[in-house]
């Protein structure tokens, strides 16, 4: 696709970069919502069609990627996006060897490649993508591929959204003594979602609420992960919109509850260096070789036992 042109939407862009449909809605929808309400000219980029085991009619490959896009591309017009964009990695699935062309089985630079085209064509103000903080190896894949994408291109601010652990903590807890044979509901599960203190935007997005439940249902082929808990953990989960602003770098005192639409020229040299230092943090792993996440705040690794994966 051709640039945006100075002829498009006016106003600031807000681009989601995800790993599957419907991690636009279920990660991202209230922050979507939150932003087109805001005034922002929303977009979303999707790196797979999901297409990756079977869902509930038993469809697979090709037929269940061809489902998922169509009920990607409808969420995204629930959610009051502009454009969505998908850029062709096939699904990597949660384990195993991941397959040649899927998204964790491609060289990270060639992810990093289409990642950045689609950042210079969109030209976005503000940048999100998923904290990765499930487990899922493919999120963590598009993490550290649109952090890198991000520095290369120049992107002003960029944000995390977030999963919080004290919420995901009562989430698993419910699994566990509800829906048992889910994955997450295991013992061995590592600790899930981003330390509370490390969210640095917390945005009531309550009264988008229902057009944010119509969007979770376009994607009619999927279990929604908020199916079946607790009104109360329910409504912690969808009626707040939590994120990490990872560039400008957040100072850890006061929390957003708005985002941040840009920054002032005279800090944009430090900024750059913030990008540059985020970059090479995002790319490596820790050296005993299992899924850790670097703490910005403290700047020390944290360590989640999480299983390996195949990179």
């Amino acid at each position: 696709m051709d640039e945006l042109t100075s002829s498009g939407p006016a106003g600031p862009r807000l681009q989601a970069v995800v790993a599957h449909p419907d991690d636009e809605t279920f990660g991202c929808g209230g922050l979507l919502l939150h932003a087109a309400a805001s005034g922002y000219t929303t977009f979303v980029t999707c790196a797979t069609r999901g297409e990756a085991g079977r869902d509930r009619s038993g469809r697979s490959g090709a037929e269940l990627g061809a489902v998922r896009e169509e009920e990607l591309r409808c969420a995204g017009e629930l959610l009051g996006v502009a454009e969505v964009d998908l850029l062709g990695f096939a699904d990597s699935g949660m384990v195993g060897p991941a397959p040649a062309g899927s998204l964790v089985g491609a060289e990270l630079a060639d992810v990093v490649d289409a990642i950045a085209n689609s950042l210079r064509r969109v030209r976005p103000d503000v940048v999100v993508t998923l904290d990765a903080s499930d487990g899922h190896r493919d999120h963590e894949r598009v993490r550290v591929a649109t952090l890198q994408a991000a520095t290369e291109v120049g992107v002003d601010v960029v944000y995390l959204s977030c999963l919080s652990q004290s919420l995901m903590r009562r989430w698993v807890q419910h699994m566990r003594a509800h829906e048992q044979h889910r994955q997450h509901a295991r013992e061995e599960m590592p600790v899930l979602g981003s330390p509370d203190h490390e969210i640095s935007t917390v945005i009531d997005v309550h009264m988008h609420r229902a057009q944010l439940e119509i969007a979770m249902a376009a994607h009619a082929s999927q279990d929604s992960p908020y199916d079946g808990l607790t009104d109360d953990l329910r409504d912690a989960f969808l009626d707040t919109a939590r994120a990490r602003r990872v560039v400008p770098a957040w100072d850890g005192t006061s929390r957003e509850r708005d985002l941040c639409r840009g920054v002032p020229s005279t800090t944009a040299p430090a900024v750059g260096r913030t990008l540059d230092s985020l970059a090479v943090l995002a790319s490596r792993r820790h050296p005993h070789g299992t899924q850790c996440w670097w703490n910005h705040l403290q700047a020390r690794w944290d360590c989640t036992n999480a299983t390996r994966f195949p990179s």
